[in-house]
């Protein structure tokens, strides 16, 4: 996978998660995927789908992700993304940065959101 290819599965994971297409996140995530934010930690690609589509408080929203970060190190298998989620009516309900961490196949193994 080139730069381009992991800013472009970086910008469908959001994409997925905004559309309700959870076939399309499971198939970025490893089988072991990690997501730690501030108010939790979702361990497992199926536990990670299942809170998307299932528990998440406002499933209604939209993330804009205003730009994808390669680092430096082009073999790191990082990428970072910086956005804000909007909800349905169109109002701001935080900034991020988001760093996805992916592994030898290309597969999202952690990502880790930080907020405003």
């Amino acid at each position: 996978m080139t730069d381009d290819d992991r800013g472009a599965a970086v910008r469908t994971y959001y994409r997925a998660i905004d559309d309700g297409a959870y076939d399309d996140l499971a198939s970025l995530l490893a089988a072991d995927f990690v997501h730690r934010r501030p108010d939790r930690t979702l361990e497992g690609r199926d536990r990670f789908v299942r809170f998307m589509r299932d528990e998440r408080p406002n499933p209604d929203t939209v993330h804009s992700v205003d730009a994808v970060y390669a680092d430096a190190d082009a073999d790191s298998g990082e990428r970072a993304a910086r956005g804000r989620l909007f909800d349905a009516g169109g109002e701001e309900l935080f900034a991020f940065v988001d760093v996805f961490r992916f592994d030898d196949a290309d597969r999202l193994v952690e990502l880790r959101t930080f907020t405003r």
